[in-house]
């Protein structure tokens, strides 16, 4: 596990069961400069760790993280949303 001080990822906030680990994975990709956990919602159940790329933003792209009975916002600040969606969907295969 990095150094909080030194990586990507933003811990402030709580995260869905197996996201931390999730994004620890792709933390180190070129394409990302910041990963911003958001607000977490109850939702349908699901039994394992989904993450899905939805919609690009002005920095980046959103995506949704489920598990169990959770939904996650993820906020990835990409110099290249595009080659990011395109790696996590191979990456998630």
């Amino acid at each position: 596990m990095r150094h909080r001080g030194s990586s990507k990822i933003k811990y402030e906030h709580h995260m869905i069961q197996g996201l931390r680990q999730l994004l620890e994975q792709i933390e180190p990709w070129d394409e990302i400069k910041s990963i911003i956990p958001g607000q977490i919602r109850p939702t349908k159940s699901h039994k394992s760790l989904m993450l899905q790329a939805r919609y690009n933003t002005q920095t980046g792209v959103k995506c949704l993280a489920r598990s169990g009975s959770a939904v996650q916002e993820v906020f990835i600040v990409s110099s290249n949303p595009e080659v990011f969606k395109e790696r996590l969907a191979r990456f998630l295969q």
